[in-house]
């Protein structure tokens, strides 16, 4: 096993880091490798922001609810980004580019775009020794992230990313078997395999060293997708000019 495998197959989420700020070089190393992302038909469609302001980092925290966005080594915050394709088009250029920028086909390429981004950050950032949380619980109130960030049309704020030396070292989370995510030629459904990964998993909720408890997979799936959540999404999504077509 190379060191490029050894580190995709040990990440696990750090949520604990310790008061030491990345360096410039770390920085640069991160952000330059994720700018080496696939990226479709060359539209580096994202935009990252790094958030070094005290006061921003303390009312970001509180929107997630995470301490861990405040008590980190650096955070970036990942943006869907279709304002730069736009930023030099004439007024009549514009008005023929909008069907694009406003349809569904771009919002899926502009998420994707940050998503590859920011997995290149976070491999790279784990290869240095470093440990990384996904911020999802930026979109918690995504309005308000939008204002403290300042975006402009055609900038959506889609998740953040806390990265710092880790201060704790917690178990690995074991991911859907095999089975359960990959078939071949066609869709399959896989019952066996998601009875199997409930009972691995409530084992490992168990037994694991901290904040142990009684769970499933399943049973978690169904509580999140029985109660509503982050419904504002859609509107600030299509007030920004995504995914209106």
């Amino acid at each position: 096993m190379n060191s490029t495998i050894h580190t995709l197959l040990n990440h696990r989420s750090i949520r604990k880091f310790k008061d030491l700020p990345l360096t410039d070089e770390q920085i640069d190393t991160i952000i330059g490798a994720a700018q080496q992302a696939s990226t479709s038909s060359y539209m580096m469609a994202y935009s990252i922001i790094g958030v070094t302001d005290s006061e921003l980092k303390s009312a970001l925290a509180d929107i997630s609810g995470q301490s861990y966005v405040k008590q980190n080594g650096h955070l970036l915050v990942f943006c869907a980004d279709l304002h730069r394709q736009t930023h030099l088009a004439s007024n009549d250029e514009y008005s023929e580019m909008i069907e694009n920028l406003e349809n569904s086909e771009h919002f899926l390429v502009s998420a994707i775009d940050a998503a590859l981004a920011a997995q290149n950050a976070a491999i790279a950032a784990e290869s240095l020794g470093l440990g990384i949380c996904y911020l999802g619980s930026l979109r918690n109130n995504i309005s308000k992230v939008d204002q403290l960030l300042d975006l402009p049309k055609h900038v959506i704020p889609l998740f953040g990313m806390a990265i710092g030396h880790p201060d704790h070292q917690p178990d690995i989370k074991p991911r859907l078997p095999k089975k359960a995510v990959y078939f071949e030629n066609q869709y399959i459904e896989h019952d066996d395999s998601l009875r199997a990964f409930d009972k691995e998993i409530a084992e490992y909720y168990e037994s694991r060293s901290s904040n142990s408890r009684t769970d499933t997979w399943t049973e978690q799936m169904k509580r999140r997708f029985m109660k509503t959540m982050r419904m504002d999404v859609t509107d600030l999504v299509q007030k920004k000019g995504f995914n209106k077509r």
